[in-house]
């Protein structure tokens, strides 16, 4: 009889008691493997509301994911951390995952082919892993201990994870507060103790930048320019003329700044307007918002949060589920202002391009609903979803009227 290797033997064993210990059974007697006493303990609380033959993670709501990842403190550190975890995570076969503080995935990136296998299971944004929802995993030890922790094969009581492990550990906020988990996982076979090192290191840095993101002055204006624009200060709507919001807009999504002539012809283009107009225009800009634009450079001297920024930042990151969020439409659609017609065509090209190479039918049927005579759209979220699914028919509908005109 051919000897398993030492790992597929221990998984083996570990099969056995995790069979017998969720059958009621409880640890075999004389076990060869050893049984963690944590993830026993998680054993006892999960089976009380999870069943170990559930088969994916719940979902949380879209749109209530989406405000969940707008008003977490992580958004910033992890999106500019982003390109980082894709690199590590693409390259060692592994998908990253980060969840607020309630287990819900709020991030994830890695290999193509690790990260489809993941969405199987709702390893991804909006599943729902806390331990009292999906059991025994490394996110729930890592919410329930406060401390890094790893999960390997059957010690997940879902049996549907059993082909996993998963190195967590909490992500804090200054004071101390859990904010979430970082998940770096990947197939038991692949497992390394280093990995736990490592996700420790990018948590270590995921918190500084999180604590210098808390240390610096709260931004109170908003600048909402996809869709209907609208700028908010301390929560109200600001009054602003089009030409305010098209100069302003320009300034967010370029904040290396503008030379006066450089402003002028992104605004005007080559039409015959004086330079003193658009010193008019930049003047009664800077009244409406406090002064927040240099002089001899135009750009932006304090921050501004921007639904356009934060959707051209969600691409860059690989998340596009929040780049589907945000974007309620065109950019600025009325305007004929040459440099915002220039970033609305490459807004919508890079995340029409991005949704049609993307599998998910969600995506599609999102920006479907913001591009409705889109054809080639609707065709792909068609082909994205299996049969029986109700949301076919909505898909279907999208598709007939924008080939018939209707």
């Amino acid at each position: 009889m051919t000897q398993l290797p030492a790992p597929a033997l221990q998984r083996a064993e570990l099969e056995k008691a995790w069979a017998r210990w969720t059958s009621g059974a409880g640890r075999p007697p004389g076990t060869e493997v050893a049984l963690r006493t944590e993830v026993v303990e998680s054993w006892e609380r999960s089976l009380r509301t999870v069943d170990p033959a559930r088969a994916v993670a719940p979902a949380t709501d879209r749109d209530e994911l989406g405000s969940r990842w707008a008003e977490s403190p992580l958004r910033t550190p992890i999106t500019e951390m982003a390109s980082e975890l894709r690199a590590l995570t693409e390259d060692s076969g592994m998908v990253a995952v980060v969840t607020d503080e309630a287990g819900t995935v709020l991030f994830s990136c890695g290999d193509r082919s690790v990260r489809r296998r993941a969405e199987t299971v709702n390893l991804a944004p909006g599943g729902i892993w806390d331990e009292p929802y999906m059991g025994t995993s490394g996110v729930a030890l890592s919410l329930h201990s406060g401390r890094p922790e790893s999960v390997w094969a059957a010690e997940h009581l879902v049996e549907a994870l059993h082909g996993w492990v998963c190195y967590c550990a909490p992500i804090r906020a200054a004071d101390g507060r859990q904010l979430g988990v970082l998940d770096l996982s990947t197939y038991w076979d692949r497992s390394h103790p280093l990995i736990l090192t490592t996700v420790r290191a990018l948590v270590t840095a995921i918190e500084a930048r999180v604590h210098a993101e808390q240390s610096r002055p709260e931004s109170r204006t908003r600048l909402e320019c996809l869709g209907v624009p609208r700028l908010y200060k301390s929560g109200k709507q600001l009054p602003m003329r089009p030409r305010q919001l098209e100069i302003l807009t320009l300034l967010a999504l370029e904040p290396e700044g503008f030379t006066p002539e450089r402003l002028h012809e992104a605004v005007y283009g080559d039409r015959s307007v004086s330079s003193s107009t658009l010193k008019a225009d930049v003047s009664r800009l800077r009244a409406a918002t406090d002064g927040q634009i240099a002089d001899r450079r135009y750009m932006l001297t304090a921050p501004l949060a921007c639904d356009a920024v934060e959707l051209l930042a969600a691409l860059e990151a690989g998340d596009l589920t929040t780049a589907v969020r945000l974007y309620r439409g065109p950019l600025l659609p009325d305007s004929d202002v040459p440099g915002i017609v220039q970033w609305r065509e490459h807004l919508d090209v890079c995340l029409r391009t991005a949704v049609l190479a993307d599998h998910n039918p969600e995506h599609a049927l999102r920006f479907g609903q913001r591009c409705p005579d889109d054809i080639e759209i609707h065709e792909h979220a068609l082909r994205l979803l299996p049969h029986g699914d109700s949301r076919r028919g909505l898909a279907t509908a999208r598709l007939h009227t924008a080939l018939t005109g209707r």
